[in-house]
């Protein structure tokens, strides 16, 4: 499939793929056949199919693989063989899931599942579910089944993401809540955002921040001692990091980033990647006439190749822009996060990691 007007395949979330191969292993632990390619329904109407690249039914256990395919998005998944294997349960017990090698285990509160539960979100669960009640009445089964899910090299790959900061530990998680992934729609890092807060306050953390990079997080660590799951790799995705914690606040937020992006946010962008947003120079040499800075120095800043070249600019004539940036990131956050009560504080680095601009009126 593609996407309208992009010519990119869009793909299918590891949910997805989980929900296809329950539907292949529990028919076949039911009839004795691997149904292949195995078609499922997703919660916006479409009916994929997916052709299996494992099956094995032995010793009342039945176990179909497949091979994800996330279209045209750079996804850390992608590729990954997702199986799922079904075997009989207790009467009356429904649908149990058990975590297989390479998906995770949640270990900390602030999820939308339980600690000690298999890290497989609420919208795969109900869609395996259902590909269960329904093969359960095609074939006469009893629909009570436990389920488990698992990843080939799963835990090798969720050291790429967010897992273990969120306390999900052992493998990745099974998401999706369309069960399409469209590329570059960057949903599985926002949504690992909007958990990083949940798991944040749910450990009663009064004080986050959110960081475009490593560096970045760096700087932050050594300013305040924030334990790491206070720390959210908000990346390009300041506002929907802000829109989250408005919704869902904390005390004390730091936003911490390099003076390239954080122009942009300045200029009231939330999203910072450079194909999204583009720094603009005409604000820069707005903040140096407020900084009372010479026309000379406006122009050269109006007329500078990058943010941090203006930044240097105006450091050699000791004019601070890089805290008039941060005053700036401080008003746009303000108008995003509308009276939610919660403090804001602005780092602005350099390349280096040397802080080059603060807000003036730290939280």
């Amino acid at each position: 499939m593609s996407r309208d007007g992009t010519g990119l395949r869009r793909g299918w979330t590891t949910g997805a793929c989980a929900t296809a191969a329950t539907k292949a292993a529990y028919t076949a632990l039911l009839t004795g056949a691997f149904p292949d390619p195995v078609e499922i329904t997703l919660p916006k109407g479409q009916r994929p199919a997916f052709a299996l690249a494992v099956e094995s039914l032995a010793d009342g256990a039945a176990t179909a693989g497949i091979v994800k395919d996330a279209g045209d998005d750079p996804d850390v998944t992608h590729g990954a063989l997702i199986r799922s294997t079904v075997r009989r349960g207790e009467a009356g017990s429904g649908v149990v899931f058990r975590a297989g090698p390479g998906v995770g285990t949640v270990t900390k509160p602030g999820l939308p599942l339980a600690v000690g539960e298999p890290a497989i979100n609420p919208v795969p669960r109900q869609l395996m579910q259902g590909v269960v009640t329904e093969v359960a009445a095609a074939h006469g089964g009893s629909g009570d089944v436990v389920v488990e899910i698992s990843v080939d090299n799963g835990e090798e790959i969720a050291r790429q993401t967010w897992n273990p900061r969120l306390g999900i530990l052992g493998g990745l998680s099974i998401l999706g809540t369309t069960g399409v992934v469209v590329p570059y729609s960057c949903s599985a890092w926002i949504d690992s955002i909007r958990r990083g807060i949940d798991v944040a306050r749910a450990a009663g953390h009064q004080h986050v921040a959110g960081c475009t990079g490593s560096t970045s997080e760096r700087v932050v660590t050594q300013m305040y001692p924030l334990p790491e799951d206070a720390l959210l790799d908000m990346g390009d995705f300041v506002g929907a990091m802000l829109k989250h914690l408005r919704r869902h606040p904390v005390p004390r937020l730091t936003i911490a980033g390099g003076v390239g992006k954080l122009a942009k946010f300045a200029d009231g962008h939330l999203d910072l990647h450079s194909g999204r947003s583009q720094v603009n120079h005409e604000l820069l040499a707005a903040l140096v006439v407020d900084g009372d800075g010479s026309p000379e120095l406006v122009e050269a800043v109006r007329t500078a190749n990058t943010a941090l070249g203006a930044l240097q600019l105006c450091q050699r004539e000791g004019l601070p822009l890089g805290d008039l940036i941060a005053d700036r990131c401080l008003a746009t956050a303000d108008g995003i996060l509308r009276g939610a009560g919660i403090a804001v504080d602005i780092v602005v680095i350099d390349r280096a990691g040397t802080v080059v601009g603060r807000s003036r009126h730290p939280a």
